[in-house]
């Protein structure tokens, strides 16, 4: 199915898509909420679009992601989106990056153009916007950081440039937290990030807590810190969608913390994908309606 602009006006200037076929590319991903904010705001819009599950297993080899991908372009995708555990992985076999997708080292949107296959990451605004309008008010001197994979760095960028003093960075995998701290000192200069030897010392230290890892998800449940570190004084933040109120939030709220769910940058990530996709801007309100019609 390929895509083919026709002359016709919408929003912003930008010609409607005669046609879109997009997807998305992960592990266990049928409860996906995505293919119906797209395909939805494409039928409001007035132009067909088509938004296919791509499930993977987790082990897939270097060679079949590359297979698929070659496959997808074939078939007309305009791109894909990508989730866990593959943001990482889909780098090599890309031909460009944009900046956002540079400054992350993780991609979670995949553009096919005449110019090659584009990487970019719509996780970090997803998660600056929701920070932004969710929790525009609390204390940023230091924050915890659970998790340094793919979306736990496009959430440290997005952290650490909403004005934290100090992302103190924690994962079960010390290479990737030291790694991340790294690059975040040499992006955003010496001693904006620091690794974290003692959980419950960060914790203490900490203005807020963060979970950009799988824990949490009906497929992984439990909590990703200790209940007990966490304090009324604490604002706590979740990427996890699904479930929407996961075991840490709702420990956070019955605990007094102000909290922001997942919901958020699930919604603005795909708002700005859908506008790499398709040209056109979508009307966020409207793809947040349809996010939250699977309550």
């Amino acid at each position: 199915m390929g895509v083919v602009e026709v002359e016709v006006e919408g929003i912003g200037g930008a010609s409607l898509p005669d046609c879109v076929l997009a997807g998305l590319i992960g592990n266990s991903i049928q409860a996906s909420r995505t293919p119906r904010m797209h395909m939805d705001e494409g039928t409001a819009l007035g132009f067909p679009y088509e938004y296919r599950l791509i499930d993977l297993p987790r082990d897939l080899e270097e060679a079949a992601l590359a297979r698929i991908l070659a496959d997808l372009e074939d078939a007309g995708y305009r791109g894909v989106n990508v989730t866990v555990p593959y943001k990482r992985d889909i780098l090599t076999h890309l031909d460009a990056l944009s900046d956002d997708a540079h400054a992350v080292g993780a991609v979670n949107t995949v553009l096919f153009t005449k110019d090659g296959r584009i990487g970019h990451n719509t996780d970090y605004w997803g998660f600056a916007e929701s920070l932004r309008r969710g929790l525009p008010d609390v204390a940023r001197d230091k924050v915890l950081l659970m998790g340094a994979g793919g979306a736990g760095h496009a959430v440290a960028h997005a952290l650490v440039d909403s004005g934290v003093g100090t992302l103190l960075v924690c994962d079960t995998n010390r290479e990737l937290a030291t790694s991340l701290v790294s690059e975040l000192n040499e992006r955003a200069g010496a001693g904006r990030a620091e690794l974290v030897e003692d959980v419950a010392e960060a914790a203490k230290a900490a203005d807020g807590i963060v979970n950009a890892t799988p824990v949490g998800m009906l497929k992984m449940p439990g909590m990703p810190i200790d209940g007990a570190l966490v304090e009324p004084r604490h604002w706590v933040a979740d990427i996890v969608y699904f479930p929407l109120e996961t075991k840490l939030l709702a420990h956070a709220r019955g605990k007094g913390c102000a909290v922001l769910s997942g919901a958020g940058m699930a919604l603005f990530q795909a708002v700005r994908a859908f506008e790499l996709f398709t040209g056109v801007t979508p009307d966020a309100d409207r793809m947040k309606a349809v996010f939250d019609s699977f309550d």
